[in-house]
């Protein structure tokens, strides 16, 4: 038989009753976030808490001052997320918050993720429009997604005060879910002095206070950081938290026992965190620790994909990226530290902790 003749393997196409339905529901993600974004945006949940009563959809129109059709829609679509409970009353029908929508999509709320999801649905969402030139180029697209230089991080990251509040509300948000979590993952009672490096809003600091009575917190950041945790979050009359201006890259570091890195080291190469724990391994007092807080990825990468999705975000907006414990305790290592250890909060983030020697 000549070549030309010999049989071609037919392929097998799929049969019709095969779905991607894990695709499908990736591919309709953002339509969700975007929904979420949206509800939190207009105040319907915030609308509704102020309610003793469940509400209608022209209700809530009125309120939000939205169109009646598009807020039919927004609500169906939140109560087909289970944001919102819907009912039936007198024959018309009405919504009110579920459990999770009142405890953490409501402004008033002390476990509010409104700051956070707003943040995410102004700021991050716009970069990540460029997370292809992100992957094709390997650095973060803040000058494409906001016509600002990228060269001095932080400073294109607190592009603007309103920008910088924006983000201190997020880390303040995200604290106040997982903050007693990371400070109590380890026994850090025997660490009387306490220096947060990069502290933004002191959430974290508040945590540790209240966790082990007997110490006191440095928040340590920049200058104008320090001004807008003063306004905005911290009391005066906290005489256990205390405040230290300068930049950590450059500029001498506070006395302490143990210092503390809450999503600070994620955002820098290899070669930078390095340097930044050696600055704190000459800080820190003989016997006195680091406390890095991450979401941290399985040994082999695999997973979480919560975390494998923040390190594509890491390429988006920072110089870094996420990094498994072992990772972790290299670049503690490298700059001195021992006794590393590691601990799975089953939240987001997780703790390393590394020793100095006494």
């Amino acid at each position: 038989m000549a070549d030309s003749e010999k049989m071609v393997p037919t392929k097998v196409l799929p049969t019709a009753d095969v779905y991607p339905k894990r695709i499908m529901e990736y591919i309709e993600g953002f339509l969700i976030s975007k929904t979420l974004f949206t509800s939190c945006e207009l105040g319907v949940f915030d609308v509704l808490l102020g309610s003793e009563r469940s509400l209608s959809a022209e209700e809530i129109s009125q309120a939000v001052g939205a169109s009646l059709d598009g807020t039919e829609r927004l609500l169906a679509a939140c109560a087909g997320m289970q944001l919102l409970n819907r009912h039936q009353d007198d024959g018309k029908v009405c919504y009110s918050n579920t459990e999770q929508a009142r405890l953490f999509l409501t402004r008033s709320s002390p476990l509010s993720l409104y700051q956070s999801i707003h943040y995410h649905s102004k700021t991050i969402y716009l970069c990540w429009h460029y997370l292809t030139d992100a992957v094709r180029e390997g650095r973060n697209q803040y000058e494409k997604a906001f016509g600002v230089s990228s060269g001095e991080l932080f400073e294109a990251i607190y592009r603007s005060d309103e920008e910088m509040v924006k983000f201190m509300q997020l880390m303040h948000s995200i604290w106040n879910i997982c903050g007693k979590d990371v400070v109590t993952a380890f026994d850090l009672s025997p660490f009387k002095v306490i220096c947060d490096l990069g502290g933004c809003s002191g959430a974290l600091a508040k945590h540790c206070t209240s966790a082990y009575p007997e110490c006191t917190v440095t928040i340590f950041d920049l200058p104008k950081v320090v001004h807008m945790s003063k306004e905005h979050f911290i009391k005066e009359d906290d005489q256990r938290i205390s405040f230290h201006e300068g930049d950590f890259f450059k500029d001498s570091l506070p006395e302490a026992e143990l210092y503390i890195l809450a999503r600070i080291l994620h955002d820098w190469t290899d070669e930078r965190c390095v340097e930044l724990l050696q600055r704190i391994y000459k800080a820190c007092k003989p016997g006195g620790a680091v406390l890095v807080v991450e979401a941290l990825l399985k040994e082999d990468g695999s997973g979480p994909l919560t975390t494998q999705l923040y390190s594509l975000n890491m390429l988006v907006q920072t110089e870094g990226r996420e990094r498994t414990d072992v990772q972790y305790a290299a670049l503690l290592t490298a700059a001195g530290f021992t006794n590393i250890r590691h601990c799975l909060t089953g939240k987001i983030y997780d703790a390393v902790l590394g020793h100095k020697k006494a």
